[in-house]
């Protein structure tokens, strides 16, 4: 209220300062007058500085899913090619975006630009992982089925990890993180294949330590069986087995995931980079794998000492086989001998 009296003085001031004619009094008051009749109206700024705008958020769910061990990318793109978003790089081999809208693309025309908020986005990864953005609970498994098709190797125990984006226009940073969810400025594609990517690695990565936390407590009831009774009792063929399942879950995490090699997005873009980076570091993604490795570690050492035990029985069983086929040989030549001086005699 102040505020408003003092600019009204200010004018007053002008007006006597620039004119040496008396000021029009009947319009002055009715100035006065008008503004006597709007105080009563609250006004938060009433200067008009710093005004608070409304500020619009959006919020879209993103599930991720980890649903079998292998996906055959083609097979979904051959069967949804009008929902394919055209890759912005040429490391997007191991995955595939798919969109889907409520209206036709096509007759809009290829200038016409969808908003990302305002479609529901698949991300289907080919070692077995499934991304969804602003798809509903009870919508889930109609999307899932287009995968599911075309999977191999289906998990019994589907593993799922809930996570939000909020999209609010103002926002002056281009990036801001919080607990379970990270709000953008504005979200488009390559957003989405970022944000995809480290959520489908993560919950991949959950799912192979998972795999090396099961040989961690198998080889761990070894050892304490080993402790009792001072032996073991695992063949040969089992403990290849092992060997395989270990070596084949670091591979895959190395090499079908792709858990150390940096999307080109991210190389391209100072932004999407930030994502990428906030990402990995909320999911831990790094230390999980330390642990994984470390683990793996573990197995590694627990393989070779069964290893060398099983080839110490089988040096023993062969030492034993010699000292059998030596001792038979020696009986022969005895009985040779003692038939020979028979006869002799």
């Amino acid at each position: 209220m102040g505020g408003r009296w003092r600019t009204l003085s200010l004018i007053y001031n002008r007006i006597n300062t620039s004119s040496s004619s008396k000021p029009h009094f009947p319009s002055f008051y009715r100035s006065l007058s008008l503004a006597a009749a709007t105080s009563e109206i609250p006004d938060p700024d009433p200067i008009g500085f710093g005004a608070p705008e409304l500020d619009p958020c959006v919020k879209i769910p993103v599930k991720a899913y980890f649903l079998s061990t292998s996906i055959n990318l083609k097979g979904i793109q051959a069967d949804n090619h009008r929902n394919v978003v055209p890759p912005s790089s040429r490391s997007s081999s191991n995955y595939v975006a798919l969109r889907f809208c409520d209206f036709n693309l096509d007759s809009n025309g290829h200038g016409f630009h969808v908003k990302a908020s305002n479609s529901r986005y698949m991300v289907v990864y080919q070692y077995g992982s499934a991304v969804l953005f602003n798809i509903e609970d009870h919508e889930v498994e109609s999307y899932l089925e287009l995968v599911k098709k075309h999977a191999s190797g289906l998990l019994q125990d589907m593993r799922k990890d809930d996570y939000a984006i909020k999209e609010k226009p103002l926002q002056v940073e281009d990036m801001q993180g919080g607990p379970d969810y990270i709000v953008l400025k504005s979200l488009d594609t390559d957003g989405i294949r970022i944000i995809g990517s480290v959520l489908g690695q993560s919950i991949a990565l959950d799912y192979f330590v998972s795999q090396v936390d099961g040989l961690v407590e198998e080889f761990a009831g070894i050892n304490r069986g080993m402790e009792k009774t001072g032996t073991f009792t695992m063949d040969k063929k089992k403990l290849l087995q092992l060997v395989g399942k270990a070596n084949s879950n670091l591979a895959d995490v190395i090499l079908k995931v792709g858990l150390f090699e940096r999307s080109e997005i991210a190389w391209r873009d100072a932004k999407y980079a930030q994502i990428y980076e906030y990402l990995r570091e909320e999911y831990e993604v790094a230390q999980r794998f330390g642990n994984l490795d470390f683990k793996l570690k573990f197995v590694e050492h627990n393989i070779h000492f069964l290893q060398e035990v099983l080839q110490n029985r089988k040096s023993d069983f062969l030492e034993w086989c010699i000292i059998g086929l030596l001792t038979i040989e020696n009986v022969l030549s005895l009985y040779e001998i003692l038939g020979a001086s028979n006869t002799v005699s």
